[in-house]
């Protein structure tokens, strides 16, 4: 018999079971993502029926949101103490590539993200890269750490090219899972669905900011393959 293909929405699919979350901004009042504790715990209720493994959060660094390491764990602490379901919560952070990044990396004092305490989400304008960023790249390897490049897709500055030389630098990329459905506009979605067809992507986040989004969200109707 030929394969058909069935719509169902994004919930029904199935897509978020076992999940890991990558990226997202749901440790509250901490950045432009969640900003209660009743928004954060909703969201994460969701996540359990939807079958979600894992979630990293990781807000905002940066000079306009200059979160300190302290701060951030004392509101994880709060999360933690707060929710009481069973996805596992990490802390890491999402880092602008800007002067503040540059203190903190000089000093060591940093969210890193993954397990092994290696790895750096890190982000840049969407529309100018910073002065010499291959550099700060290189950088952020001399200090022993692997950049995760956040959500490239959507950087309006970046083309293939771009894409192709930050790729022989060994640099890891990381999906905005929600720009295959034009959240950002079709152009990051024709990005994100090249970058994933060239297999360039290593990580899958939401970059989760308001639980209307992901309600919105999951009743996109997507084919699935039978």
């Amino acid at each position: 018999m030929w394969p058909f293909r069935k719509k169902q929405t994004l919930e029904e699919s199935g897509f978020f079971r076992d999940f890991i979350d990558w990226h997202c901004h749901i440790l509250p009042g901490v950045d432009d993502g969640v900003q209660t504790m009743d928004e954060a715990l909703q969201i994460l209720t969701e996540y359990e029926q939807l079958g979600v493994k894992e979630v990293w959060l990781t807000p905002h660094i940066m000079e306009d949101m200059p979160n300190t390491t302290q701060h951030l764990r004392e509101r994880f602490a709060e999360l933690q103490a707060a929710y009481q379901g069973n996805v596992a919560l990490n802390l890491a952070s999402e880092n602008m590539l800007d002067n503040l990044f540059e203190e903190r990396l000089n000093n060591n004092d940093l969210l890193p993200i993954g397990k092994e305490g290696k790895h750096l989400l890190v982000e840049t304008s969407y529309f100018n890269p910073p002065m010499g960023l291959q550099n700060i790249l290189l950088r952020i390897k001399s200090k022993g750490y692997f950049p995760i490049l956040a959500h490239p897709e959507r950087y309006l500055y970046m083309r293939e090219s771009d894409y192709q030389q930050l790729k022989s630098m060994n640099i890891l990329f990381q999906l905005n899972q929600f720009s295959f459905f034009s959240l950002y506009g079709k152009a990051a979605q024709k990005r994100a669905k090249l970058l994933q067809k060239q297999g360039m992507y290593e990580y899958i986040g939401t970059d989760m900011h308001k639980i209307s989004v992901l309600k919105k969200l999951l009743q996109i109707k997507i084919r699935l393959c039978q």
